[in-house]
């Protein structure tokens, strides 16, 4: 994940309303640069202070590093609150609108600005209560670790046990462990879903999750025809695969497939395919170095990435975030990964996704984009980008071509391959859930928030809820409360990676079967996505960028063509 607010857009005639082809006018021209120049120079220092505040606070747990991040936050805040510049940056924007600037550089910047300043137009007081409850609830996540039988355990250690672990007891104790931060959070987190629907009601917003989709400039009624158009898509093979899946699985446990529950499917929240075929997809990265195994990738395909692995964060110790994720800190090269690395698949496979995010940031976007539009064109795609990488880590052909030996490996490319299918296919199912759940929770927050969480995961998961449970286990992911209305821009991000992996795929290896292209050595690939994917940033839309880089709209053909194994 990026940490980051990305504003993206539909298109910006479509938002704003489309440019009259009146006149430019020179005095809103200067205004224009006037604002942006002051923003520039009252927001940059406040943006590097705030992005080394976050990052200590994840590194060390501490509470006076989580005090120096709130404070840094609600500088940010207060300036983007002030009144009297939205209402400058607002005639600004309408005159713009009616076509009074021409230089379309500038006309974005405003676009941008406008959005960033509008999210903040709500009372001062109540932007400091949703930064101070965001940085509870942050906090208690990061500080949060599994007990089980009286011993705490890392949340490597909870997933390796969910991975292998053959007794359906422990299985179920170090799930229901994890789970326990969901309890931990759980009134905070509802205090600050309400906090975050007034923010959206006093700005004329049915309730935050509306909010979030209009200043990422995502359509509401287009997203969730999209999602019903790939639960179309993915329904009856998800089923087949999980059938498969549920074979083995209750073989391995000794138990009827019917009785299967939550801590059998090995990942938390069946986010990822359990790993039930004929080989040990870990197995090769037990003796590796994951870390020279990126630098190496990366470096040989023309985007090295040593001096972000020396800025990192990436093994586990206390207090720390166990997560991961990718920061820009001041738009200027300083690019950072927190991780926890074990030697596993799974970190190998994250590892490929965060530095995926690293080089495709201001290492990659030239310095003459203006500062305002210096970062990712959106949240989908540099998700996208992260996704396109990520999937080489489950690759026999890039294994071997990398240099890391593979025993058996006619069992582990037979394994690998059906897990992949099945990741994409379980991924895409597991996304339903979030992104239905959030505009539900923001919707309507008062309702049996457990209730709709079970029954949207039974219905696109197909897992049962465990006999009386009631815990909170919604509150248990921790996107939902500190990356709210994100993880639909996860599953975007899957089909804009297919679809660029695929123009890669016939543009510069002769229409090869996308399969069979894994990048390794091949700077011409770096090359493409500087040009046609990284360089652009925010001066165009994510829509444009889309099309520009793969001539075509955002859709679902590639993804399928993935999923289907073709």
């Amino acid at each position: 994940m990026l940490r980051h607010l990305f504003i993206g857009s539909l298109t910006v005639a479509a938002l704003f309303g489309a440019t009259s082809a009146s006149a430019a006018d020179p005095a809103v021209t200067a205004r224009a640069q006037a604002f942006v120049a002051a923003h520039v120079s009252k927001f940059r220092p406040l943006d590097i202070t705030a992005g080394k505040a976050w990052w200590d606070a994840n590194t060390t747990g501490k509470d006076e590093d989580f005090k120096k991040k709130e404070e840094a936050q609600n500088k940010i805040d207060a300036a983007l609150s002030d009144k009297t510049a939205f209402a400058e940056l607002k005639a600004i924007k309408e005159a713009k609108d009616k076509g009074a600037i021409e230089d379309k550089l500038l006309a974005r910047s405003v676009d941008v600005l406008y959005l960033t300043y509008l999210e903040k137009q709500v009372d001062p007081e109540l932007l400091k209560k949703i930064t101070a409850k965001s940085n509870v609830v942050e906090q208690k996540f990061n500080v949060f670790r599994p007990v089980v039988n009286g011993n705490e355990i890392t949340d490597s250690a909870a997933r390796e046990i969910l991975k292998k672990g053959t007794e359906s007891a422990q299985r179920k104790a170090v799930w229901e462990a994890g789970k326990k931060v969901g309890a931990n959070v759980e009134t905070d987190l509802k205090e600050l879903v309400k906090l975050r629907n007034e923010a959206a009601t006093q700005l004329g917003f049915k309730n935050f999750h509306a909010l979030t989709l209009f200043l990422n400039e995502q359509d509401g009624v287009e997203l969730v025809k999209l999602f019903d158009e790939l639960d179309e898509l993915t329904r009856e093979p998800f089923l087949k695969a999980k059938a498969e899946i549920d074979e083995r699985l209750a073989k391995i446990y000794d138990i009827k497939p019917a009785d299967l529950a939550p801590w059998h499917y090995h990942d938390p929240f069946f986010q990822e395919s359990p790993a039930v075929f004929d080989a040990d997809l870990d197995a090769p990265y037990k003796k590796a170095d994951i870390l020279k195994l990126c630098s190496q990738f990366y470096a040989g395909i023309g985007l090295p990435i040593d001096d972000v692995i020396a800025r990192s964060d990436l093994y586990e110790k206390k207090g720390k975030s166990p997560h991961a994720f990718c920061t820009d800190i001041d738009r200027e090269g300083d690019v950072r990964v927190l991780a926890n690395i074990v030697p596993n698949e799974y970190w190998m496979g994250t590892m490929l996704h965060e530095l995926g995010h690293s080089v495709y940031s201001s290492k990659n976007i030239p310095q003459s984009v203006p500062y305002v539009l210096r970062s990712e064109a959106h949240i989908l795609t540099t998700e996208g980008v992260a996704m396109q990488f990520e999937r080489f880590g489950k690759s026999r052909a890039w294994l071997e071509k990398m240099g890391v030996a593979v025993d058996n490996p006619e069992a582990f490319a037979a394994a690998a391959k059906k897990v992949q299918r099945n990741q994409l296919l379980i991924f895409s199912r597991w996304c339903q859930v979030m992104l239905r759940f959030e505009k539900g929770m923001y919707e309507n927050p008062d309702q049996d928030l457990n209730a709709l969480w079970w029954g949207l995961v039974e219905k696109y998961q197909g897992l049962k809820k465990p006999a009386g449970r009631n815990a909170p286990d919604y509150g248990s992911k921790i996107h939902i409360c500190s990356a709210p209305v994100y993880y639909h821009n996860y599953m975007m991000g899957q089909l804009f990676a297919s679809q660029v992996h695929h123009t890669i795929a016939r543009e510069l290896f002769n229409d090869a079967d996308p399969n069979a292209v894994i990048y390794i050595g091949d700077r011409r690939v770096g090359e493409f996505m500087k040009k046609k994917v990284f360089e652009p940033a925010r001066t165009v839309t994510w829509r444009e960028l889309t099309k520009n880089a793969t001539g075509e709209e955002l859709g679902a053909k590639a993804f399928a063509k993935d999923f289907q194994g073709k």
